[in-house]
């Protein structure tokens, strides 16, 4: 079944190109058998700081002796922006909201599980949802896509993320999000 899924991707370059484009964030193509493909490339802020927090501590072990290096067994509540740039003040495209929590005692590895929601342009009111680990240290970390609503319904894919700022003393973060979907062509919106 994965040689299958590959060789259909590997025929993407011969799809075309439609007019749903919002701004300099997302794209989508028609691919074959009835699906679109939709990149999107958008910013994630996590702030755990300051007086309005978009990430909040909701739970942790009550030992917590043993989970210091990794924070194994925090686990986060998010109701995070996303921007079209990495800069905090540029034109917010949609929330990211859910939890992620510190699964891994051997690295820093989050198990998330967040719906990333949209409210601009082609894609307003239109949400995909990401659930997997993200090895928040390495450069670059791969997640899945395993579903979404409007026009993202029936979305599978994945999400590449690149931290692009990151404060250790804070644990605030700015993250670079490309995504990458195949969805239904049939939407209700």
């Amino acid at each position: 079944m994965m040689l299958i899924t590959i060789s259909e991707m590997s025929a993407m370059p011969e799809t075309r190109k439609l007019k749903l484009k919002a701004g300099n964030w997302g794209a989508s193509f028609k691919g074959k058998k009835e699906e679109m493909v939709t990149n999107l490339q958008f910013y994630f802020h996590d702030t755990l700081s300051g007086k309005n927090p978009s990430a909040i501590r909701v739970a942790e072990p009550i030992d917590k002796s043993k989970s210091s290096l990794t924070l194994f067994g925090v686990i986060m509540m998010a109701d995070d922006p996303l921007t079209e740039t990495a800069n905090p003040k540029s034109k917010i495209v949609g929330r990211a909201q859910g939890l992620y929590g510190s699964s891994c005692q051997q690295e820093l590895g989050l198990m998330m599980a967040m719906t990333f929601s949209f409210m601009d342009g082609p894609y307003n009111g239109s949400s995909f949802v990401l659930l997997g680990k993200n090895s928040a240290l390495n450069p670059f970390r791969e997640m899945p896509i395993v579903g979404g609503t409007g026009l993202f319904r029936m979305a599978r894919g994945y999400a590449i993320a690149k931290t692009h700022w990151f404060d250790p003393i804070t644990g605030d973060a700015i993250v670079g999000y490309n995504v990458t979907l195949l969805h239904s062509t049939i939407s209700f919106i």
